[in-house]
């Protein structure tokens, strides 16, 4: 059987836990106490994915497989990958004296390299991605690709937003032939009706259509892409951090947005109808618990997700 892995970034979400309450993401969505990432675990498995590696940090390693790693490992293969400042720094480069913030999610990704042996998915830890999401996914890492071809699973934009302030979201560029040509990161970006609108001063806003194809960071890779993740994090070490330090993150979809501008690379981009939910403000809470009762009591997820039939 094709090993197909899913890579859940998730150094952020480790670190809540045991943090005390009102850390919304370790909030359990429904009665039965399962968070958000039982959910992404539950519909990988169900689409076919055989290993999963958290990428957390090493401290959390403890508190996050005794909340998570030890109820889904009767499932599925579980790794862990440490996310550390110190990991893949280029030879001859330190890091900056005072810097405590991570890397950023493309070195996250970059941190699973080891424990990942074929083709993969990256998702973050808090968002809910849905079924539909997870089959595309793997059923494109299922079909016969060359090393450069890689994919993305598209939302709609209005099935990714939330009544109660502004998300950050990738808008996506494609061609014709459906295929990704950019991502335009919008940091900020709040619903208008069915649409939406973005602004980049807080001032003035543009109109962004409903249907717009966003990027909720949900990445199809061949295992090649490692290489190139690699070597432009060294790039971004070795001088993209100089006028910021302390601070400047390496982002995931920068590595597709560089391969895309040097042609190095294809990215299909697989539509879904599905419905984020997320935890982005506490006031999210209350919908995605409801939108989850309602998708158990029709079916779509049992009331225990972990229990053994």
């Amino acid at each position: 059987m094709k090993q197909t892995t899913l890579v859940i970034m998730a150094a952020g979400l480790g670190s809540r836990f045991g943090a005390g309450k009102g850390q919304k993401q370790v909030t359990p969505v429904d009665d039965e106490g399962h968070l958000i990432i039982d959910y992404s675990i539950y519909d990988a498995i169900r689409a076919g994915f055989n290993k999963v590696v958290f990428v957390i940090k090493p401290e959390s390693e403890e508190m996050f497989d005794k909340a998570i790693g030890a109820r889904v490992r009767p499932f599925i293969e579980v790794a862990y990958a440490h996310q550390t400042l110190d990991k893949y720094m280029p030879e001859g480069t330190s890091i900056p004296e005072g810097r405590e913030k991570p890397w950023g999610t493309g070195h996250a990704a970059l941190c699973a390299r080891d424990f990942v042996p074929g083709s993969f998915v990256v998702i973050n830890a808090d968002d809910f991605y849905g079924c539909d999401a997870f089959l595309a996914a793997h059923n494109f890492l299922m079909e016969e690709h060359s090393d450069n071809e890689h994919a993305m699973v598209g939302y709609r934009l209005r099935n990714t937003m939330t009544p109660f302030g502004s998300v950050a979201r990738g808008v996506c560029e494609t061609d014709e032939n459906g295929n990704l040509t950019s991502v335009i990161e919008r940091t900020k970006i709040v619903a208008r009706g069915d649409d939406a609108a973005f602004t980049e001063d807080g001032e003035t806003y543009e109109f962004l259509s409903g249907d717009a194809t966003v990027s909720l960071n949900l990445w199809v890779f061949q295992n090649s892409i490692f290489d190139e993740m690699q070597n432009r994090f060294e790039n971004f070490v070795r001088g993209e951090i100089a006028d910021s330090p302390l601070k400047k993150e390496f982002y995931l979809p920068s590595v597709p947005n560089q391969l895309l501008d040097e042609g190095k690379a294809k990215f299909s981009v697989l539509p879904t109808k599905a419905k984020w939910f997320g935890m982005t403000y506490l006031e999210d809470l209350k919908n995605t618990r409801e939108s989850i009762l309602k998708m158990k009591n029709e079916g779509a997820y049992p009331a225990q997700l972990w229990e053994r039939k």
